[in-house]
Parts: structure tokens; sequence; C-alpha cells
């Protein structure tokens, strides 16, 4: 199996970067990808309609390469019309091999696609070294044919770190070329 590239530019060029920036003196101590969490968020359109979701998972599976969880309400509210137990969603939890080709993908394929984009925001981090950033449309992945899709719908990407701090994960996000709006 090969390595992704992306993978393998973080073995060789951006963790003896990281290392030397921040002074660790343990290579366990750097930071990496830990996991991408890609989820659309249905709501209402799943309410009114469940094949919405069936077309979402097919979508999201295209986009990511993986099969996605549909996520399902937790508790009967009356007021958005859900009871419980009701398909509200679906989501994909990336690692390895796949997390680093979706990373490649979105930060070289998919962002340049996007209309009128001028980067992302870095003030999005948790506190903790996670980043979470949300796309309004789907359309923007070469992997989904536009004739075929029936609701442009937005997703949310959480790309997960072993970074201790906001700084550090910033600078791991840099390394593989994020494009913030302050660069």
């Amino acid at each position: 199996m090969t390595i992704p590239r992306l993978k393998e530019e973080y073995q060789k060029k951006m963790k003896p970067a990281l290392k030397e920036k921040f002074g660790y003196k343990n290579d366990m101590a750097i930071p990496r990808l830990d996991k991408i969490v890609v989820n659309i968020g249905m709501g209402r359109e799943a309410v009114v309609d469940g094949r919405r979701i069936q077309s979402a998972v097919k979508e999201l599976a295209l986009i990511t390469g993986q099969r996605p969880v549909v996520t399902k309400s937790k508790k009967s509210i009356a007021t958005f019309k859900t009871r419980e137990g009701m398909p509200l969603g679906v989501k994909v939890t990336l690692r390895a091999a796949r997390m680093y080709e979706f990373m490649d993908r979105l930060v070289n394929v998919a962002m340049p696609r996007i209309r009128d984009f001028r980067g992302i925001s870095p003030k999005s981090f948790d506190g903790r070294g996670n980043y979470a950033m949300g796309l309004k449309e789907q359309i923007i992945f070469p992997e989904l044919n536009f004739d075929d899709i029936e609701n442009i719908r937005g997703m949310d990407i959480m790309i997960c770190t072993t970074a201790k701090t906001d700084q550090e994960a910033r600078a791991l996000l840099d390394g593989f070329n994020m494009p913030f709006t302050d660069r």
C-alpha cells in the first residue's frame, strides 16, 4: 500500500520543523493529525423526506471514500416535529490514510473551487488544538457529479489534532497549506 503524499510530507519535512520550532525532546510530543470528522446535519429536510438521508449518505460516501453513519435524534421535540430515533444527519470519522487523502483533496482541490474564496478563519480553533470549519455547498468536491445532486447542502468538518495549544495546531495546519486568511 502506498503512503499518502501528505503523510510522507509530514514525516519528512513538517515533523522536524515542528520539533525545532517548539523545542520538543520526544518525537511522540510532536503534533499530528488524529482524525477528521465530516458531518452533514439535515434537520427539517430529513424530517420532511426520509429519502434525502439516503442521498446524503451516497454523497458523503463519494466525498470521503468511507460509508457514513446515520445520526438519529436522541429525544422527541414537538416544536421541530422530531421523534426519538428519527434520522437527522450523516457523519464520517476518517483516520489514517483516508484522513490524509481527504485533507489533501480538501486543501488542494476543493477549497480553490469555492466561489469568492479568500481563505478560512484562523479563529475557529477550540483552545485544545482542534479546528472546525463549515462548507456551504458539497458541490466543490470533484467526486460529485453536478447533475446527480438533488439539493445543495453544507457540511461541517472538524480536524482533530494531538496538539496541546492552538499555536501548535495552527503551525501543523499551516504545514498542510491550510489557506488561513491572515497569511
